[in-house]
């Protein structure tokens, strides 16, 4: 058949090139449809139910809420992680779901099962399911600014007149509103006032809710028209507000201007922004829907903004300080700049290595036409563009040109030789026949290698399941290419080329086949040498350490600081401009933006404690300190200047991938489950002391469980029972004088501003003060409620976590110059040692280790796996279990030069390391099927097993030495960039060169020897006498 293909394209070879160039139009046309990323979408299927429960402490909304729901939710099919997270007034219950679960699907199960909690929940209680989007959907962030306009105006026009305009760009999701001030009408009763008419505060809720509806009348026919009727009796104002009707006295209306104040102020607040140490601010996070192509959606984003520019009031402005598209630039610029920089080098190795112009740029015009070809089954696919799938290209650069290379030299040696009379065409089938087993046999083992990688599962199998992919389609793709595009265009340029070899292919056949001769010779001292070799590598890999994944460089640094959990929002603010203003002395930091708390929907739960600080930083061209390490040390010695705060370093997308992984935003989570609370405290603060003993703990945290201050008013029972009053009655009253209560809204054009009902500062400040407020029996009668409670102030708790519904502490940590594994490892017995857990508590570990343990566990199943599909295809191949088991005994040489080159370059066998070690055995396998393949053909020829061995290995010298000097070439880009995603590649050329060096040297000197041994039974045979020296190793 492939005799048959090679006939065809080079009896049409206009059509052929017709065809290509047809074919890379359609790839180039393809590229520009693709979704452009920085990163596969690493998120699983994530449902959010946000339940708001004004008044709440923890406790309560753990056990009257978050119990109820878990109880409901837990066990839905395909469900895979159910976390929750308790606050007061809030609950954040996290459902997760297998990958490839329909979104939507998924979140009408959670509803279905919530429909039947909600009748069970507390009255006032709000809840509803966050928007369709991921936890790495924060796309695009900015500020509202504006010189001579309030915050509570900016604010505004963020919420009815940005936000809106935002959520029409296809792709957004939610637009989540920060900071500023959210404007509001304030009704502030006066008690005297109230007491002198004979009113309480419940009158005038039931005066604003009374007061602000309009109505229908049907209509009414006069004449032959029809007039509708409608009662006009929405407020639209203050003033409106002012004069509603409460009651009457002795035929006297009583408004609320004679009972209260009414006033602008704002809604309780949650959280603030803060930028630069100037005060506060507003900002925007808009939010990309799941699934939805982010460079598209900032872009939308972006032409809408512009757009706005023009009709905001004079001087507003909106400043952007968060842009991922800047991370997908430069990600994909790291793979656009290693692509160019390989395709030099492996022209520069081709023109060397082939003496010949002509040849090279046959043999590179593989490139072009392999990635672009690509790109088709990509659109197709939709995978998008991203640093792996397109750094899957970058990899397999050096790779794609093997099949060319090697279809290539055997040409320009048969042209080389050619006699004269004899058709050029001719001459390249029979050259490209000769070779075309061992390419197609080489080309789809290195497939069948990458194949078990797409059966990765969690964040690895999203990462590295796209690179594979890519790999897999570009080899493919340039497997053909060798064998129909390539010949053809050797058939038009290489005509009339050299005929005398290349001077340095001739030296170092000079240098190569006195050492085979030896070999051969001494083939027990060659495999001595090499076994120890082996052996050698094999120690120094217990002393190599382990992690999941290479800390990513966004290019921008987030910094987590917490404070005491009782804080004041107004001392929290206060705190953070003062750190702000001490970072921006630093000259590498251009701004500081941050936010702390949560926004009025709670979209993301943080507490008053908690503020995450992006740092943005000028060009690195304009640093004073080298590198991101060395700054990451002056922002510590100014951290460390502030009492009383913990920190913690992350960036933008590794902290949210985090987050998602295990509700943490460090690299690794140590995690104590119980159900006591205060043991949980208690042993979590001593698992804490360990941790911060160990060597290379940084930004060491644990949740809190306690520190929250609350004002706890107790019923009386049996003295509120004498004057009628009840439980309902205090918490009602509490909740409206104290807390404030939202009683209805004034439509304003399209702005809708809530009238908060709430009584004045003075009478709610304090316990003394709450004390002091009248509560109305059934009678009429005034009653102070201290006779009615007790108000006492009492320590508790600031939140309670579950995970599958056991509550938890996590103790999480960043580390710094150690592996992970044996991180853990220290931690496991220091545990063992020092600490006796209450009954029933247990430790887990989560993050980056639970998904290194993940990883390892699937690894260890998927590398054999490859290994038994090579050697099934060795088999298939040549048809003898001896020359499939001579070719995979590349592998364990090709290690050594991987494990060498990790040990010494301080790397961490991670992920990256190990998809480097499955892409090293198929590309050692590659040349070892190159050079026995030409064994057996020479033998079939009639040349003895010495001489076939000697001259195999003499003449196919070459294109071995081509393979894998390009191939390792093509990554030296990838070892040597620097900027985003590089630090995934690294580990994985770093493999793949070591590997190569070791399995390249092994298989010109090792294998001929080898082949020889295994072969001599057979050839005895063959020449039907025995030759007792050379025999099968044992």
């Amino acid at each position: 058949m492939i005799a048959h293909l090679i006939r065809f394209v080079l009896t049409q070879r206009l059509m052929v090139m017709v065809c290509a160039l047809g074919l890379s139009a359609a790839g180039a046309w393809a590229f520009l449809q693709l979704p452009i990323d920085a990163f596969p979408d690493v998120s699983s299927p994530q449902v959010v139910v946000i339940v708001k429960a004004p008044g709440m402490a923890p406790l309560e909304v753990e056990r009257r809420i978050t119990r109820l729901i878990e109880v409901e939710v837990n066990g839905i099919e395909k469900q895979t992680v159910l976390r929750s997270l308790t606050k007061y007034a809030l609950a954040s219950i996290i459902i997760d779901f297998e990958e490839g679960t329909d979104i939507y699907w998924a979140r009408q199960q959670v509803s279905e099962r919530l429909n039947q909690v909600w009748s069970s929940l507390p009255a006032g209680v709000e809840a509803g399911l966050a928007p369709i989007t991921t936890p790495l959907g924060e796309a695009y962030m900015f500020m509202v600014e504006g010189e001579g306009h309030s915050n509570i105006e900016l604010r505004g026009l963020l919420d009815w007149v940005i936000r809106p305009r935002l959520l029409s760009v296809e792709g957004v999701a939610e637009v989540n509103a920060l900071g500023g001030e959210v404007r509001s009408y304030h009704v502030i009763p006066d008690p005297d006032a109230l007491l002198a008419v004979g009113l309480n505060i419940a009158d005038l809720e039931k005066a604003l809710e009374n007061n602000n509806r309009n109505a229908g009348g049907d209509r009414v026919v006069r004449n032959n028209e029809v007039l509708l009727v409608r009662t006009v009796g929405q407020i639209e104002s203050d003033e409106d507000i002012r004069n509603i009707t409460v009651a009457t006295r002795d035929g006297q209306p009583i408004h609320i201007k004679d009972l209260a104040s009414v006033s602008i102020g704002s809604l309780t607040r949650y959280g603030g922004v803060t930028k630069n140490g100037e005060g506060e601010f507003v900002e925007g996070i808009v939010l990309n829907r799941m699934g939805a192509n982010a460079s598209k959606t900032i872009a939308g984003i972006k032409a809408v903004l512009k757009e706005m520019e023009k009709s905001l009031p004079a001087g507003v402005k909106i400043v952007p300080f968060y842009d991922r598209t800047d991370l997908v630039n430069s990600a994909i610029g790291t793979v656009k700049t290693a692509l160019l920089a390989a395709l030099v080098l492996v022209m520069i190795v081709l023109i060397v290595f082939l003496g010949y112009m002509r040849g090279a740029i046959t043999v590179t015009a593989i490139l072009p036409l392999s990635i672009l070809l690509t790109f088709i089954p990509m659109y197709l696919g939709g995978v998008s563009a991203n640093l792996m799938s397109l750094g899957g290209l970058a990899i397999a650069i050096g790779v794609l040109v093997d099949p060319a290379v090697v279809v290539v030299e055997n040409i320009q040696t048969h042209l080389a030789r050619r006699l004269k009379g004899v058709d050029p065409l001719h001459i390249v089938y029979r050259a490209v026949l000769e070779v075309a087993q061992p390419v197609v046999s080489g080309t789809l083992i290195i497939i069948v290698v990458f194949l078990p990688l797409l059966s990765l599962s969690g964040l690895e199998g999203k990462l590295f399941s796209p690179l594979a992919l890519t790999i897999t389609l570009a080899l493919a793709v340039s497997m053909v290419i060798a064998l129909t595009v390539i010949p053809v265009l050797a058939s038009f340029l290489m005509q009339g080329g050299p005929t005398k070899e290349n001077t340095l292919i001739a030296k170092l056949k000079g240098i190569h086949r006195p050492m085979v001769a030896f070999s051969l010779k001494h083939r027990k001292m060659a495999v001595l040498f090499s076994v120890l070799l082996l052996a050698g590598a094999l120690t120094l890999y217990p002393f190599i350490g382990k992690e999941f994944m290479p800390v990513l460089d966004e290019g921008m640094t987030v910094v987590i600081v917490e404070k005491l959990p009782s804080i004041s929002l107004e001392r929290s603010l206060e705190i953070d401009g003062d750190i702000q203003r001490a970072l921006m002395s630093l000259p590498e930091i251009e701004g500081v933006a941050a936010r702390m708390g949560s926004d009025e929907e709670r979209l993301d739960p943080m507490g008053l404690y908690q503020t995450d600080n992006f740092l943005l930083t000028k060009a690195r061209s304009e640093w004073t300190v080298d590198g991101p390490a060395a700054l990451e040390i002056k922002v510590r010695e100014i951290l460390d200047q502030f009492p009383g705060i913990v920190y913690a370093f992350t960036q933008p997308i590794d902290m949210r991938v985090s987050e998602m992984l295990s509700g943490v935003r460090a690299a690794l989570a140590v995690k104590l489950y119980g159900e006591d609370l205060a043991l949980l405290e208690e042993t979590s603060k001593k698992i804490e002391a360990l941790v911060a003993e160990i060597p290379g703990s940084v930004d060491l945290v644990r949740t809190p469980i306690t520190g929250q201050r609350y004002l706890e008013v107790r019923p009386r029972s049996e003295i509120m029972s004498r004057f009628g009053i009840n439980t309902e009655d205090i918490n009602r009253l509490i909740s409206t004088a104290v807390g404030g209560r939202v009683v209805t809204e004034v439509q304003e054009g399209v702005r809708r501003t809530p009238v908060l009902l709430r009584y004045p500062e003075t009478m709610r400040n304090s316990a003394e003060a709450i004390g002091n407020i009248l509560v109305e029996t059934p009678t009429g009668n005034k009653v102070l409620l201290s006779l009615l409670a007790d108000i006492v102030e009492v320590d508790g708790p600031v939140q309670v976590i579950h995970e599958g519904v056991l509550r938890q502490v996590v103790i999480q940590t960043n580390l710094e110059g150690r592996d992970i594994v044996g991180f853990v490892d220290e931690i496991r017995a220091a545990i063992d040692e020092k600490i006796t857990l209450p009954p029933g508590f247990f430790v887990a570990f989560g993050g980056q280790f639970e998904n290194q343990q993940r990883a390892a566990k699937r690894l260890a199943i998927v590398v054999p796996i490859a290994i038994m599909l090579i050697f099934l295809f060795l088999f298939t191949t040549f048809n003898s279990i001896r020359q499939a088991g001579l070719i995979i005994l590349n592998i364990p040489f090709a290690m050594i030069g991987g494990i060498v080159a990790l040990f010494f370059s301080g790397l961490y066998l991670s992920v990256p390391a190990s998809v480097g070690f499955i892409a090293l055995f198929g590309m050692a396998i590659m040349n070892g099927i190159v050079m026995v393949s030409y064994f057996n053909q020479l033998r079939e020829e009639g040349l003895g097993l010495q001489d076939a061995v000697l001259q195999g290995a003499e003449r196919r010298l070459r294109p071995v030495l081509m393979t894998a000097i390009t191939t390792g070439l093509g990554l030296i880009p990838l070892l040597l960039a620097t900027g985003p995603g590089s630090e995934l590649q690294k580990p994985l050329a770093v493999v793949v060169i070591g590997g190569l060096v070791t399995s390249t040297l092994l298989t010109l000197i090792l294998l001929p020897t080898l082949y020889a041994w295994f072969e001599a039974g057979s050839e005895s045979k063959r020449m039907g006498k025995v030759r007792p020296p050379l025999s099968p190793p044992r």
